[in-house]
């Protein structure tokens, strides 16, 4: 009997253990800066995230069992932190904005670490370099056309798509295409407000994303990761460039402080993040 109570008292920590895991890496999918692979890399369960996508079929109900507190952990962390979010981009948007820029700088050095550890050529920094110099034209070009994204089922199954990325490629935090785009706080009202025509369509983008690309990016990774990775931090540097605020509006020095001050505490949350990660890869 002492052994059966033991036994369920160590699943009923497990699980709760398992969904505040899942609460972080919620936070990951939209939090710009923080990406959700990554942080269940810190955790210890994106190999076996990795390999149940890639092979659904296999251990299937095991698998569903594992993964539901951390699945129903994701959603409770989306949920939370998009109030948060919501009201401070609308309060704050570009105190906030420097925020997440800071976060994105923060991590540089483990992304670049990263992206080098299977070897580093200088076709790959030419990669680097191609890639942000094309981010950064496209974007800045395409400025209109971004600022002016509708907000149907099929943009924000292209949202979906995007945050999937972050659970596919660790390191790799969509949010920031999602804040250019100027679809993010919509994204974040959205989810505070349970919306079924924001979280549906993002939910379906995201599964079809996560099941159609596992294999295909496991594939190109362990045939040209240096290259993808270099091309994927080019885009992402870019993206982050586009994302810094102009719009100083009414700013005193507190707020002009305000700026600074989160801009450093995003770059300390990034780089506190990616050591982590690092530590318990």
């Amino acid at each position: 009997m002492e052994n059966k109570t033991q036994r369920a008292t160590g699943d009923t920590k497990d699980w709760i253990l398992r969904f505040v895991k899942g609460m972080f890496i919620g936070s990951g999918f939209i939090l710009p800066g923080v990406s959700g692979g990554a942080l269940a890399a810190i955790f210890g369960i994106y190999e076996r995230i990795i390999s149940f996508l890639a092979h659904v079929t296999k251990n299937f109900k095991d698998n569903v069992l594992f993964f539901m507190p951390v699945g129903l952990g994701g959603l409770a962390g989306i949920f939370i932190l998009s109030f948060v979010v919501s009201f401070l981009l609308g309060s704050y948007a570009s105190i906030v904005l420097w925020f997440f820029v800071g976060c994105i700088v923060g991590t540089v050095t483990a992304l670049w670490k990263e992206a080098g550890k299977k070897g580093r050529s200088k076709r790959d920094i030419l990669i680097l370099i191609v890639s942000f110099i094309v981010g950064i034209i496209f974007l800045w070009k395409g400025a209109g056309l971004f600022t002016e994204v509708p907000h149907n089922t099929w943009t924000w199954m292209v949202a979906g798509f995007l945050i999937a990325l972050g659970v596919i490629v660790p390191g790799l935090s969509p949010s920031n295409f999602l804040v250019y785009m100027g679809m993010y706080k919509a994204m974040a009202d959205g989810f505070k407000s349970l919306d079924p025509s924001v979280i549906i369509p993002i939910g379906i983008g995201g599964v079809v994303t996560v099941l159609t690309l596992s294999k295909l990016m496991d594939y190109i990774f362990s045939k040209a990761y240096p290259q993808l990775f270099h091309f994927i931090m080019g885009v992402v540097f870019a993206s982050t460039i586009m994302i810094i605020p102009t719009d100083y509006a009414g700013f005193g020095f507190l707020s002009y402080s305000a700026c600074v001050v989160m801009l450093v505490l995003g770059v300390l949350l990034g780089a506190w993040m990616s050591r982590l990660e690092e530590r318990y890869k």
